[in-house]
């Protein structure tokens, strides 16, 4: 027997937010798709409630890696109430997942003239830049479609904006740095990173992990674009035993390198620290397809294959 689905819009989006934060998004997708009928059935007249709806059904569609809808999607959103910050970030992600490095950095771009202080606008603008500085060549920057220019109107719209609205992007101010503030770094910052970073790495051989970690975090200060830099901090964190850092700087090295092999494994040996078995044994497999004969990793996972049972 079907399950029967509350007919109003709010409880439509209340089903819909509870089936999503269940990971159930399919029925999310779809209780948002229903709200949406049942709106425009209604002929409202604020386009606020039909935007979050679009919006929300987008997420679902980027969770479930259908990012073509997901842009479709946003664009709803952004045509009702342009510039809001939820559906640019959410198609700027689904941009890059496809590769259209161009657009995703449009939109991140314009996330930032709303608010520069978004943590995940920040380090995808890092990651655009270097995409498109090895797909585009040196002149990458002419090459980008038109950046759109955000009213003050609409700054000042999110400003006013209700506490309980923006708690989402508060995680994210409460984490950048005056590093991150230097969105795209100069020559001479990448440069300075690159011999921070080489500094990290002499005392880590000397086994002063509490220092290297100092420089590798200065290093990251001048750019953080470099995949290896996190993962040799998280290095040290893991032998200071501070497996969560650990964990954080894996994700953040695994987003700029996907193929970050040393990532892979020391995120694995920290989430095994923690006790995150599942986590663990999911990280060495992506490991052994990249590197099937990787002797650490193939040892690692019978360890942790244990555990699991």
């Amino acid at each position: 027997m079907a399950p029967k689905f509350p007919d109003s819009v709010e409880k439509l989006r209340a089903a819909g937010n509870e089936s999503f934060r269940n990971g159930q998004y399919a029925e999310a997708s779809a209780l948002y798709g229903r709200a949406l009928r049942v709106l425009q059935a209604q002929g409202s007249s604020d386009p606020e409630d039909e935007s979050v709806l679009f919006s929300n059904r987008a997420a679902c569609h980027l969770k479930d890696g259908n990012c073509r809808d997901c842009i479709k999607d946003c664009t709803s959103a952004l045509a009702l109430v342009p510039f809001s910050i939820k559906p640019l970030l959410r198609r700027a992600s689904a941009y890059e997942a496809l590769e259209k490095y161009p657009m995703a950095y449009v939109d991140y771009k314009t996330v930032l003239q709303i608010d520069n202080s978004v943590t995940s606008a920040l380090e995808g603008i890092n990651r655009m830049t270097r995409a498109l500085m090895d797909s585009l060549g040196p002149e990458w920057r002419l090459k980008l479609p038109s950046i759109p220019l955000v009213p003050v109107s609409a700054q000042k719209r999110w400003n006013s904006l209700p506490s309980e609205n923006h708690k989402e992007m508060a995680k994210s101010k409460s984490k950048a740095t005056t590093a991150t503030k230097n969105r795209v770094p100069s020559a001479g910052d990448v440069e300075k990173a690159r011999v921070l970073k080489e500094e990290g790495n002499e005392l880590v051989k000397k086994g002063n992990h509490k220092k290297a970690i100092e420089k590798y975090s200065e290093s990251l200060l001048c750019s953080n674009l470099e995949s290896a830099t996190y993962s040799n901090r998280a290095l040290c964190y893991l032998v200071l035993k501070q497996y969560t850092e650990a964990v954080k700087d894996c994700t953040e090295a695994l987003k700029l390198d996907g193929k970050n092999v040393k990532a892979f494994y020391r995120r694995a040996q920290a989430h095994k620290a923690l006790k995150d078995y599942k986590s663990s044994f999911a990280d060495i497999s992506n490991l052994l397809q990249i590197e099937p004969r990787n002797g650490p990793a193939q040892k690692l996972r019978q360890e942790v294959k244990q555990n699991l049972h």
